[in-house]
């Protein structure tokens, strides 16, 4: 059996507009000007109050904590459930369903989202069914902390030697390599993948199951 661990936001799924919107949105709530887009997408996949922390660190907590707040109540605010804000990038929905219908693959994500924003993109892409275990940064410390990788391992009972993180961020291959799993980066997210210290990059979703073959026929 092998165990694939997916990021969301820059690996699943190009969240970047509907990130960015939402910064904005939380800064003007605090009469702040908007960060540059770089420095966003340089904090996506940390949880939200480490993103805000590393985004205005000379804010007093109480007002960060309000910004967090109103992050999320524009990311979560009613849309028509058009899949465009967040589109899956190319050749995810098939990779995914292909390792979904593998008899020795289970499936899971670890993200920085909140439990309501992962439920949110997993209803707008139909991505109901494929998922054993979907850890958040609700219920754990924020990445590169290995506890979501912990807890992935506990709800599907295969060890970290049978697994591998799928990322596109430092936070999800530090994490990965934290939690002793095998790591891949993404060509097409939101850090430099070449500068991640991955085990393996990837170009595009297609290069993703023979990659996963060859890193754990390595690791016995």
């Amino acid at each position: 059996m092998r165990l694939v661990i997916f990021d969301v936001d820059g690996t699943l799924v190009d969240s970047q507009a509907e990130i960015t919107a939402a910064m904005t949105a939380a800064f003007a709530e605090a009469g702040l000007p908007p960060p540059p887009r770089a420095a966003v997408l340089g904090i996506v996949g940390l949880s939200l109050p480490q993103a805000m922390a590393r985004l205005c660190p000379d804010l007093d907590a109480h007002r960060r904590s309000a910004m967090v707040q109103a992050y999320k109540d524009s990311f979560n605010a009613p849309s028509d459930g058009a899949a465009e804000g967040s589109p899956l990038f190319p050749g995810a929905r098939a990779m995914l369903d292909r390792l979904r219908e593998a008899p020795d693959t289970v499936l899971a994500v670890a993200t920085g989202k909140s439990r309501r924003g992962l439920d949110k993109m997993i209803e707008r892409h139909g991505l109901g069914a494929h998922f054993a275990s979907r850890q958040t940064a609700d219920d754990h410390p924020s990445k590169p902390d290995p506890a979501m990788i912990a807890a992935v391992l506990r709800d599907t009972g295969l060890p970290a030697a049978r697994a591998v993180m799928v990322g596109d961020t430092s936070y999800d291959i530090d994490m990965g390599r934290a939690a002793g799993t095998a790591t891949i980066a993404v060509n097409w997210g939101y850090h430099v993948a070449a500068d991640l210290g991955a085990d393996a990059v990837i170009d595009s979703f297609d290069a993703l199951w023979p990659t996963l073959d060859r890193l754990l026929e390595a690791r016995g």
